[in-house]
This record gives C-alpha cells, sequence and structure tokens, in this order.
C-alpha cells in the first residue's frame, strides 16, 4: 500500500509538470484558457491520463524487475519489456479515450468509435513513451550501481576473510604462549630451550614458504604437524596425546598447506587440555581423506569462535576439487576430512576452468552490456525521424526538440556509463565513490 501512494504522490507531480510543460507549448502557439472552469477540466484530463498511464507502466516494470530480477536488462527481457510496455500504453490510452468521451461527456459507443483518429494518440503515447524511457534509465542507473556495490563488498568480503586466514594461522596466542613456555625452558632446561627455539623457527620458515602454494605432499604437510605438535605438547607436557597413523598410502599426494596446523590449533583452542583431562589427537587415511580426530572435552570459557579458519580451507579445496571437506561433530568426538588429492594436474585443471569460466562471464556481461547500448541507440536514431514527423503535422511550435534532447542525454549517459568515460568526474570517481559508501556503517552489512 505504501509503494502505491508513494508511486502515485510521483505520478500525480509528472503530470503537473507535463501540464505545465504542455500549457506553455500551447499558449506559444495562440491558444488560451477562457476560463477556471477550462482549466480544471483540461487539468483533471491531464492527471488522469498521466496517472492511470505511469501506474500502468511502472507496475509493469515492478512486475519484471521481480520476475527477472538482476536479468531484466538483458538484451531480450528488456525487449519484451519495451513491447510490453508500449501493449499496455495503447490499452490504457483506447481505454482512457473511452472514459472521457463515452463515460465522462457521454457519446454513443458507435458515436465514438466512428470519430476516433489515430493523431488523438500521438501525444499522450509520446509522452508515455518518453517516461517510459526515463523510468527505465533510472532503474536501470540504480540497478548496476546497486550491483557494483554489492560485487565491491563481495570482492572486499573475500580479501578481508583471506587476510583474517593469514592473520590467525597461527594465532597470536599460541606465539606468546610459546614466548613464555621458551622464558621457562631457558632458566630450567637451557637444552630443551635450544631444541624448542629451533623448532619455533622451523613452524615459522614452513608458514612463510608454503602459505602462498596451491598444494603440498601429504608428507610434507604430516612432518610439519609433528613438528608443530612438539611444540605444543613442550608446552602442554603430557596433557597432549598425539598420534600420526603411518598407513599412508599416498605420501605423495596433495593437500592445502597449513590445513592440519589450522585444525590442531582449533582442537587446542576449544578444549580443555590437563593432566587429569589428556586431548587425543588422532591423524589418519579414511576413503582418500586425511582425517583429523579429537575428543569434545569445551572449554567453560572460550571466545566465541569466528570460523574463519575452517572456511578458509573449504573455500581453497572448492576452487581445487568438487571433494568436499567433510566435518563430523558429537558431543564425545569432532573430526574432519580433507580430501588427499592424488593428480595435481587435474585439481590445477579444475581451478583453471573456475578461473576461465569467471572470465567468460565477464566478457559475456560486457557483451550485454554492449547489446544494451547499441539496442538503446538504434531505438533512439528510428524515433528522432518520427518525432520530427509529428511535430512536422501537428504544430509549427519544434516541440519535437525537447524529447529528442532529453532522450538523447540519456543516450549519451548510457555511453558514458557502457565505456567507462566521464569528463566532469574522472575515470576513476566511481571506484572511489565505491570505495567511500563502502566504507560507511550502512554499508558494511553483507
Amino acid at each position: 500500500m505504501k509503494l502505491v501512494i508513494k508511486e502515485f504522490g510521483k505520478a500525480f507531480s509528472l503530470g503537473i509538470l507535463i501540464f505545465i510543460v504542455l500549457e506553455i507549448i500551447q499558449y506559444l502557439n495562440g491558444y488560451r484558457i477562457n476560463s477556471i472552469q477550462q482549466f480544471f477540466t483540461e487539468f483533471g484530463y491531464n492527471q488522469l491520463y498521466s496517472v492511470v498511464l505511469y501506474m500502468a507502466n511502472a507496475f509493469f516494470i515492478f512486475f519484471l524487475m521481480k520476475k527477472y530480477k538482476g536479468e531484466l536488462f538483458k538484451t531480450h527481457h528488456l525487449t519484451r519489456g519495451i513491447l510490453g510496455g508500449i501493449g499496455i500504453t495503447i490499452l490504457c490510452l483506447l481505454f482512457l479515450r473511452f472514459t472521457t468521451e463515452v463515460i465522462i461527456e457521454g457519446k454513443t459507443f458507435s458515436v465514438f468509435l466512428t470519430n476516433e483518429k489515430l493523431q488523438y494518440y500521438y501525444v499522450s503515447f509520446i509522452i508515455s513513451a518518453v517516461i517510459t524511457t526515463i523510468f527505465y534509465a533510472v532503474y536501470y542507473y540504480r540497478f548496476t550501481q546497486e550491483r557494483k556495490v554489492k560485487e565491491q563488498k563481495i570482492i572486499a568480503g573475500t580479501a578481508s576473510a583471506k587476510f583474517d586466514a593469514l592473520k590467525n594461522q597461527l594465532d597470536p596466542h599460541f606465539l606468546f604462549n610459546s614466548l613464555n613456555v621458551l622464558t621457562s625452558l631457558i632458566e630450567e632446561n637451557p637444552e630443551a630451550a635450544t631444541k624448542f627455539t629451533t623448532s619455533l623457527s622451523k613452524v615459522y620458515r614452513y608458514v612463510l614458504e608454503q602459505k602462498n602454494k596451491e598444494l603440498v605432499t601429504v608428507a610434507e604437510e604430516l612432518k610439519f604437524a609433528e613438528l608443530y605438535m612438539s611444540l605444543l605438547k613442550m608446552r602442554f607436557e603430557d596433557s597432549i596425546v598425539f598420534t600420526i597413523s603411518n598407513n599412508i598410502s599416498n605420501p605423495e599426494a596433495k593437500v592445502i598447506p597449513l590445513a592440519l596446523q589450522l585444525v590442531l590449533e582449533n582442537a587446542v583452542k576449544h578444549n580443555m587440555v590437563t593432566p587429569s583431562k589428556k586431548l587425543h589427537i588422532t591423524i589418519f587415511e579414511e576413503e582418500g581423506n586425511l582425517v583429523i580426530k579429537n575428543n569434545v572435552q569445551p572449554k567453560q570459557v572460550v571466545k566465541e569462535s569466528s570460523g574463519v579458519g575452517l572456511r578458509n580451507i573449504r573455500q581453497r579445496y572448492f576452487l581445487l576439487t568438487n571433494r568436499a571437506v567433510q566435518i563430523k561433530e558429537n558431543d564425545k568426538e569432532f573430526s574432519i576430512a580433507i580430501p588427499m588429492l592424488t593428480q595435481e594436474t587435474k585439481a590445477m585443471h579444475i581451478q583453471e576452468t573456475y578461473i576461465s569460466e569467471k572470465k567468460y562471464e565477464r566478457a559475456k556481461k560486457r557483451v550485454e552490456e554492449l547489446k544494451g547500448f547499441y539496442v538503446h541507440l538504434t531505438i533512439y536514431l528510428i524515433m528522432v525521424p518520427v518525432f520530427i514527423f509529428l511535430n512536422y503535422k501537428s504544430t509549427g511550435f519544434p516541440w519535437a526538440i525537447f524529447p529528442i534532447a532529453g532522450w538523447g542525454f540519456g543516450v549519451m549517459g548510457h555511453a558514458m556509463e557502457v565505456f567507462n568515460y566521464n569528463p566532469f568526474l574522472g575515470k576513476n570517481w566511481e571506484d572511489r565513490k565505491l570505495r567511500e559508501l563502502m566504507d560507511k556503517d550502512d554499508f558494511k552489512e553483507l
């Protein structure tokens, strides 16, 4: 109901503007209104036409937007919309002519049909066509801007997730606690402190060397897991029981780097680790997956998990293979199974295919934008001589200049958007504005 009232207000305001323009044109051609009654009669007819034509076309466009959503402005859907708008406009004009001539003025239906001429529809149809075109242009602009903002938000969100994943790959608490362990060992057991320091440096070296790789061998990742757990066991002493199966069928199979570190750190972070409540962590192979399993003994007070680590693992595997990361959890055990990829070339081929598909989608969208502009330009070039002809047949006042110039500005705006050219704000203004909007609170929630 609010939408109806809002659009009715727009239609009525637009009708007033049209009435003023038409009266100015008629005044310049020598036409005068002779009485208040004549003024209100013409104003009433004008508003009736304006409101009915606007509301019919507006809600038809709303229907198309709801039906086709993001695909409305594709060429074939837009063509259907334009043809449908023309049909609705013609039907509305017939209804309005019948209403004013037969119902309001009391003419018989036969007289109405006999006296109807095509020229009675010219002005109303042209005005309706111009207003509908502007309507489409406004909603197309809003649609493209919202789409660009959403795309930028997705890109920013992905980048932020990756950044957080890298930032959390070695939890700051782990480093802090490791340094505390190191401090204690220096005083109590210098030899163990030296060994601890060497292991810690190897952990960080592995992180720096492997974090940007797509895949590493299972043997490399398991070796790193043993090194990483040796640090944790020095910290928690005998409170962690860590077991790695020796029955790995293919140590040269591939997994994503640092996946084990993220899973092992999560196990320690979310569970109690004490001499009385030992944490048992096991790594083994099952059905072509590397499974990491631990017993569940939740901490009483633990900060809420962001889920960045597991989400990062899932997203990276999604880009490489159609085999999903499997997570199972109950009151006693938690396990995560990460796929062991036996053919790196196949996994990389899948990624290349994914990237190629994305490039194809972008290229296809670009072609659709170009087609939409050329269709718009063609319709405009066809309508220019039509406006001139109708102007020549109807009156000596050059009213055709107004729709031709107005529509022309719309075509220019469409061209600048499609070809990314803005002589006033600069080429990169849109990107700067998008970043500015995304920094505001209203745009932060996805």
